[in-house]
């Protein structure tokens, strides 16, 4: 766990009054602790980009009661959800941003006690299709599917978004008590997928991409296999939300003003977010670029409010945790009061739904040369031209990015797998069963990144660049 924490004095008439006061007398003093995740990229936008832009000093309250005070803002970093959710039991964090199952978890085990509850407020993002959790397993394994794993070894974080995740898998291909699961976190599971010590790991956005760029694992089964929306949001203790509910309103105004930055610059964000978390920017630039893997979107929609009841089930299913009430959970006035102080139309951003399969047809497929910026391309072919034009050049490509043919999920191009047509056009897939399916039912040849990269010419189609 990873602490920061940063005074905030409310008021500069503050500094005269304390000045003026008796040898003894002091402000009062607000903590506002928030433990979020630096290796979770949907918590990122009300966690380290909220954090490192000093958002959230930008609109925390001055007047009223107020006026006086002052602000101790602590954030603390966690590896996963459930450490947030004892700590905020425990009255040691009042704000939690996690995903969608570790949420359930905080809104249950809350209510379980008996005495304290924590409020839903806000999201952080979400991808409609599910993609955000996956599964990989080592390069060079010959596992490529969950049918694959019966008799297995899997890791992943319990209590997180992608324990969730397998649970509803394994429900769903009737293959719970089939595989043998481990309780690892990201690093430790991500470590023994490059050893070969285990026949898969699930795990959190952007665990699966990260093991990816880093050459040491390959997509097996991802979150959009569940049919299931992937979301993140924020938590708050009920009873600091009721003594300060201007202090919510703030934190939910802050990270709506960390996704306008994200927008307006998706490279200088993700390097930026890159020296804060350590992550590479292209792995990130696959989550907050425009057509990437999350949507920014604090408001609470119905869907996500029924996603959320689905994914209790599943708990309810596949572990027995506590009851949760949602009708005293999950609480939209504060990120009502948000929109509102900043003019904006809360109901009109409730309607709105990003679906890949739809938002994303017609981008142009994108690479990352070292040192330079992003180029865009209108097709696969044209892209692969490309990189072996800049290879031949003697240029580093530092990512590629295309986009799933069955869900419109963007992906990184050297995972991906390929289906040439009879004419050269390719086609690309998140998931080897899908291209395959794909290839025997067009015709196609099905291949490898490097095998479709030694079929371009050396020539480029490049359409723009940022």
């Amino acid at each position: 766990m990873v602490i920061r924490s940063v005074t905030v004095l409310a008021s500069a008439a503050a500094i005269v009054a304390l000045a003026a006061a008796p040898l003894g007398a002091c402000a009062e003093e607000v903590t506002i602790g928030i433990g979020h995740q630096s290796m979770c990229t949907d918590t990122y936008p009300a966690g380290v980009v909220v954090e490192n832009l000093h958002l959230l000093e930008k609109y925390l309250p001055h007047t009223g009661k107020y006026r006086g005070l002052t602000y101790d803002v602590e954030w603390k970093d966690f590896p996963s959800g459930p450490p947030i959710t004892n700590l905020m039991i425990a009255g040691k964090l009042q704000f939690g941003v996690m995903g969608d199952y570790p949420l359930i978890v905080n809104g249950a085990n809350f209510q379980a006690t008996g005495r304290e509850e924590s409020l839903y407020v806000a999201g952080t993002g979400y991808n409609l299709r599910g993609e955000g959790n996956g599964m990989v397993a080592p390069i060079h394994s010959d596992i490529y599917s969950l049918q694959d794993l019966k008799g297995k070894t899997v890791s992943t974080p319990f209590g997180s978004a992608s324990w969730g995740m397998l649970l509803k898998a394994l429900q769903d291909a009737h293959m719970t008590g089939e595989v043998n699961i481990l309780n690892q976190g990201p690093s430790v599971g991500a470590a023994n997928i490059a050893a070969g010590k285990i026949a898969a790991h699930a795990d959190f956005c952007p665990w699966s991409e990260l093991i990816e760029y880093r050459g040491t694992g390959r997509m097996i089964y991802s979150g959009v296999e569940t049919g299931v929306p992937y979301l993140h949001g924020i938590v708050v203790r009920k009873d600091f939300a009721e003594k300060y509910p201007e202090i919510v309103v703030a934190l939910i105004k802050a990270e709506i003003a960390g996704d306008r930055w994200v927008r307006a610059d998706p490279v200088r964000a993700t390097t930026a977010m890159e020296s804060w978390t350590g992550v590479p920017k292209e792995v990130l630039y696959l989550y907050f670029s425009k057509g990437g893997v999350l949507t920014l979107d604090p408001t609470i929609k119905p869907l996500f409010v029924k996603t959320l009841e689905f994914d209790y089930q599943v708990l309810r299913k596949g572990k027995n945790i506590p009851t949760l009430d949602f009708s005293r959970w999950i609480d939209d006035r504060y990120v009502r009061q948000a929109y509102k102080e900043l003019g904006l139309d809360y109901d009109a951003q409730v309607a709105v739904t990003v679906d890949p399969k739809t938002a994303n047809r017609g981008l142009p497929d994108e690479l990352w040369v070292q040192g330079g910026g992003i180029s865009a391309y209108p097709n696969a072919a044209s892209l692969l031209a490309a990189v072996t034009a800049l290879t031949k050049a003697g240029k580093t490509v530092n990512a590629t990015y295309v986009y799933d043919a069955t869900t419109g999920v963007k992906i990184f191009g050297k995972t991906a797998y390929y289906v040439r047509a009879a004419n050269g056009s390719l086609t690309t897939f998140l998931l080897r069963p899908d291209a395959i399916a794909f290839s025997r039912k067009a015709g196609g040849t099905l291949l490898s990144y490097s095998q479709a990269l030694a079929g371009s010419p050396a020539g480029s189609a490049r359409v723009a660049r940022n």
